[in-house]
């Protein structure tokens, strides 16, 4: 969720729909040259994630660099920051970064040696069950399992699935029965019934995490915790937030546009009949015309009480 979870997108959340626990920010792949871009210290700054809980994720096979920036984000204030594995992007993998570490895990083996021996932070871990085959999942986290990490994630597929096919909900059994320290389940979270059926199946479970379940339902972690659905004003307040929002730190309401687009392929799947209101969303040139749209859609489509999600097979943007 690299460009939808920046800091207008938290703090627009969690003023609508408090209750996450924890927000993962857009990663970092701190370089040699060791300093923050501007972009990057504009994210990073205390007074963009005053008041919610915050987690930078980095992105990068160098120990070194990984090291520098997990020190510099302590220098800021962090108390925690993750090590991107599950990143299955091929600009990503080629570099060895993300889950293109689990291709070698004596490459994975070294890194981490010096990270955990080296970290003055806490450092968790998102990762996914391999590169290529499940059965890579055993070795995989018996090696994670050395390492003092503050929470392991594990998303349930390899990296060459992308987002395809159904999670190996199997072969995440092994870390629920092995794993001895907090761990956090991410994939397919949609609705609260999916949650529930997570965790009667694995009852010790300790944490979830959505990323494009929360894009396409902002109150899905509200309703897992008993409250309402989101209604109709409440999005349409949402979304008029979040817009405002881009339009100021982007200084520019055609790039807020665009970023909005990018929610509502996601967001679009929360209306009955969304989907056939997506082209004009889509199509809008303008912010004008953008905004019209998005209003029809709030206007005159009804509320499902949970997502379609369906931009896992057929998305529309």
């Amino acid at each position: 969720m690299e460009g939808l979870t920046g800091a207008v997108f938290r703090r627009v959340h969690h003023r609508f729909f408090p209750g996450v626990d924890k927000y993962f920010m857009p990663f970092l792949s701190p370089g040699k040259e060791h300093h923050f871009q501007k972009r990057d210290l504009r994210e990073l700054a205390p007074e963009q994630n005053a008041g919610l809980p915050a987690v930078p994720q980095l992105l990068t096979r160098s120990p070194e660099d990984f090291l520098w920036c997990a020190h510099a984000l302590a220098d800021l204030g962090y108390q925690e920051v993750n090590l991107n594995l599950g990143c299955p992007s091929g600009t990503v993998t080629a570099k060895g970064k993300g889950s293109g570490l689990l291709r070698d895990l004596g490459e994975l083996e070294r890194f981490l040696d010096d990270v955990f021996a080296g970290a003055e932070v806490a450092v968790s871990v998102k990762t996914r069950i391999g590169w290529r085959d499940p059965a890579e999942f055993g070795p995989l986290l018996a090696l994670l399992s050395r390492y003092p990490m503050a929470e392991l994630t594990v998303h349930p597929r390899v990296r060459e699935e992308f987002y395809r096919g159904g999670a190996h909900l199997e072969t995440f059994q092994q870390a629920v029965e092995i794993w001895r320290g907090p761990l956090c389940y991410n994939g397919d979270l949609t609705a609260p019934g999916e949650v529930s059926a997570l965790t009667e199946r694995f009852p010790g479970l300790e944490a979830l995490m959505a990323g494009r379940g929360l894009a396409g339902d902002p109150a899905l972690f509200r309703k897992v915790q008993g409250g309402p659905a989101a209604g109709r004003q409440e999005l349409r307040d949402y979304h008029q937030a979040l817009y405002e929002g881009y339009a100021e730190a982007f200084q520019n309401r055609r790039a807020a546009m665009m970023r909005m687009k990018e929610l509502w392929s996601y967001l679009i799947f929360l209306f009955d009949g969304g989907e056939r209101h997506a082209k004009a969303l889509r199509k809008a040139n303008d912010p004008a015309a953008f905004l019209d749209a998005a209003a029809a859609i709030f206007r005159d489509l009804p509320l499902r009480e949970d997502s379609a999600g369906g931009w896992r097979d057929r998305p529309l943007f």
